[in-house]
Order: structure tokens, then C-alpha cells, then sequence
């Protein structure tokens, strides 16, 4: 690399209008434009920006409208991936006005800046938790052959899961097995980071000698400090990566918050809706 890369890691941002949505519990327009408004006064100037899934609440067509008009004030690339919030269909629809193959996954790679930027798409439709399926493992096989020489940033809305036996809270994770397949493939590929969300608090882990940045997103933060029910409380946040000849490191900007409580959900719902792997297991 000639010289350091910076860019921005967005994460579950939860378009949607608090106003006709029950379950969206703060103002995530108002959030993502303050935050447009902060990065267009970082100097110098990021290359791109990864926006790492649950893009809408609801998933609705229109939603993504309003994410594009919010977005469109950036003058950077937007490297966008799918969550569980998101679908497939209405993503597709309101981003690209695209009206075929609306339930396929959006997978896809590029190389902006020298970085190669592989983004899984690791949404499960109708559950909470991730999964990668074969077609996509195949996928990613080939885009990680692509650019060897490059470094990689992997983009996936679910981070791995780093223990070394399932978690009770898989919910949280791409699924177990998929996360020990994905770590064989992505050894000895040059990947310097993976840039994930979905759990809303900002955690950074080295899994298998790989950094995952997890970010607590635009929407609500999740009360690390209570593990007898999943609690939200208010709180907001986004990062500045840089990426240099020795790795990758990380800044998390936080936006005043006062943690006030927004909602509490039952961990038997969180397990009920998981992911259709281990939900055909239990």
C-alpha cells in the first residue's frame, strides 16, 4: 500500500419513520443525517464508506428511498450489506429499482482504494440469526481469489461466532458451523478485518488472528450489563477505520445518548427466532 486508506463503518441503521413503526424506538433519520453531516468534516476525506446491514426496520421499499436521499450527500462509495431487519425484495427494489431474482442473495465484491471489500450477505429470511449457504460459500470462494494480492475487509451483518462450541445465544452469530467453515476459507487470504453489526454494542474481537469490528449502530444499544433479558437502551455510534501497511485499526465516534431504556425482549423470543439451521435442530 502507497499510502494509509480511511473509511467509515456504519451499521444497523433502521430507516424507517418512528411515526407509523411501533417497533422503531428512536429517530434513526435524524440520527444518519447528524452522522452524514460529521464525516463530511473528516480530513482527509474517507474512501468509502460500509454500511454493515439492517439498513431499514421494517424492510419496506420505501424505506430504502429515504436511506438513499440520506446517503446521497456523501461524495464516497457506499458498500451496503443486508441484515435481518432487511429483505431481500425490498432492498432490491428500493436501491436499484431492480424487479428480477428480488429473493436472491446480495453477495457481491469490489476493489475501491486498493481495498478489496467482500461483502456476504448473511441474512437468514425470517429469523434473527445468520447463515451462509453453500452457493454462497462457493461465491466467496472465487471472490477471494480475485484480487490475492490485495488486502481484504469482509462486510457481514452477523459476526462469527468466536467461541469454540455453539453459543446458547446463537442468535447473535452467523451460525456455528458456518462461522468454523468460514474461518478455514478465509485463512492465509490477506483479510485484515471484518466489519459486522447486528448485536448493537461496538465490540472488537481477533478471531482466528482476524479483527471483527462489530459497531453499535444508528438505532438503540444493546445494556451489555443485563444477561437475563435483551435491553435496549438509547445510544448511537459510528467508526473511523484506518488501514495501513501494518493492519487495520479502529475509532468509535459516539453521539451523546443517556441510555434511557427503550424497549426489553424475553431471550426466549431471541432463541425462538434465531436461524433456520438451529431452529430445525432444537
Amino acid at each position: 500500500m502507497a499510502r494509509d486508506v480511511t473509511f467509515i463503518h456504519l451499521t444497523d441503521l433502521h430507516i424507517g419513520d418512528p411515526a407509523q413503526d411501533d417497533h422503531l424506538f428512536s429517530d434513526t433519520r435524524a440520527t444518519l443525517a447528524e452522522i452524514v453531516r460529521l464525516v463530511g468534516t473528516i480530513q482527509p476525506k474517507p474512501s468509502f464508506v460500509v454500511a454493515s446491514g439492517d439498513l431499514s426496520n421494517r424492510g419496506d421499499a420505501a424505506s430504502y428511498g429515504m436511506l438513499k436521499a440520506l446517503m446521497a450527500d456523501l461524495d464516497m462509495p457506499v458498500v451496503y450489506a443486508l441484515g435481518n431487519h432487511d429483505t431481500r425484495e425490498g432492498f432490491y427494489r428500493g436501491m436499484f429499482g431492480r424487479e428480477d431474482d428480488l429473493a436472491q442473495p446480495y453477495d457481491h465484491d469490489a476493489v475501491i482504494d486498493g481495498i478489496h471489500v467482500v461483502t456476504l450477505d448473511s441474512s437468514s429470511p425470517g429469523f434473527i440469526g445468520g447463515s451462509i449457504d453453500e452457493a454462497q460459500f462457493a461465491w466467496l470462494a472465487d471472490a477471494l481469489d480475485r484480487h490475492p494480492e490485495l488486502p481484504k475487509l469482509i462486510v457481514s451483518h452477523h459476526p462469527p461466532a468466536l467461541g469454540d462450541a455453539p453459543d446458547w445465544a446463537h442468535w447473535r452469530t452467523i451460525h456455528f458451523d458456518h462461522s468454523q467453515r468460514l474461518a478455514a476459507l478465509l485463512k492465509g487470504r490477506n483479510v485484515i478485518g471484518i466489519l459486522s453489526g447486528h448485536i448493537h454494542h461496538d465490540r472488537v474481537s481477533s478471531w482466528h488472528g482476524i479483527p471483527v469490528v462489530v459497531g453499535m449502530g444508528q438505532h438503540a444499544a444493546t445494556d451489555i450489563l443485563r444477561s437475563d433479558v435483551l435491553r435496549m437502551v438509547s445510544g448511537a455510534s459510528f467508526a473511523i477505520g484506518t488501514i495501513r501497511t501494518s493492519g487495520l485499526s479502529v475509532a468509535f465516534v459516539p453521539l451523546p445518548a443517556d441510555r434511557a431504556e427503550l424497549n426489553v425482549y424475553p431471550l426466549e423470543l431471541m432463541l425462538q427466532r434465531a436461524a433456520p439451521v438451529q431452529a430445525a435442530a432444537e
